[in-house]
Order: C-alpha cells, then structure tokens, then sequence
C-alpha cells in the first residue's frame, strides 16, 4: 500500500534513507559521503522545503519512501529510497508510478552520476539523461545542494520535459 508519509513515520524514513544510502558509500566522492548520510535536520528541513513523501507499506511496516515537490514550473522526484532487503521487489516502481500521474509540471530527477544503478532505474521508467550544460543550470535554479554534489551529479528528465522544451 502507498500511502502519504506522516509526522510520526519521520524516524521510520530517516532509518529507511540512511540504510539504503549504504550503497552510495564507496561510489561517490568519499568527500560527498556523510554518515549517516542523511541527518534528521536535514530531512526536517527537506520536508519544511515543500517535499511531499510518499511512503510504501508492506505488512504495516514502510520499506520505501519518495517524495515530490513542484519548484516553479518544474516537479521534482526526489530521496527515492528503498530498504536494502526490499530492493528489487518492484517497491521504487510503485512509488514512481503513483507519484508521476500527480506531478503538474514536467519531471525532473537529480542522482549521483556513478550511481549507475539509480540512472539505470530512472531510464526505465521514461527519464533521459540532460546534457552536462543543461544539468548545471537545472541543478542550480531547481536544487539547492553544494557545487561538489552539482560536479557529481546527473539529472535525468522525463519525456514530457523534452516535448515542452522543443515546443
């Protein structure tokens, strides 16, 4: 069941998004990598910022959660994250096929580039990788993240993003 995350979920997403992020540690920049990667203050102030998390449940336990967020004219898919033992199990897909009928703007998604494994993921549901010039202006009007992360990362776009820009 998918279901909108609530205050009292908070500690379950935090634990949720610190374990699945394991697999970054090695994979990005070890000046990228924080542990655990994601501080409650920073998820509190993710979720002050206008995310709107989404969480999947399975025998009342949530194994996955992503968020959504329109930023001007864009919609955002953002902390996309599955517990280490659920993955695979079709969990990342039910949440982005819920939550991709409720954006109002063209997609966007941000992720580590040697994440290869989140890019391949991201491609399979519709995403396309920007070129270099149109992601460092993207990740500066769209995300609020150091100039290290920005060096670091793709955005991958959702095809309704292209079919706008070419209009």
């Amino acid at each position: 069941m998918i279901r909108k995350v609530i205050t009292t979920d908070f500690e379950e997403m935090l634990a949720i998004i610190n374990d699945s992020a394991t697999a970054y540690k090695g994979v990005i920049p070890d000046d990228c990598w924080h542990d655990p990667y994601m501080s409650r203050e920073y998820l509190a102030d993710e979720i002050g910022c206008g995310i709107n998390f989404f969480g999947y449940e399975s025998n009342g336990i949530m194994q996955g959660i992503m968020g959504i967020q329109d930023v001007g004219d864009i919609t955002l898919i953002r902390h996309a994250y599955v517990r280490t033992k659920a993955r695979n199990s079709g969990i990342g897909s039910a949440l982005m096929e819920y939550l991709l009928p409720m954006a109002e703007y063209p997609v966007l998604i941000g992720t580590w580039a040697d994440a290869v494994w989140a890019v391949r993921f991201y491609q399979k549901h519709g995403f396309a990788v920007v070129s270099h010039d149109e992601k460092e202006y993207l990740l500066r009007k769209y995300w609020n993240i150091p100039d290290r992360q920005i060096e670091t990362s793709v955005v991958l776009a959702h095809e309704q993003y292209f079919a706008k820009k070419h209009q």
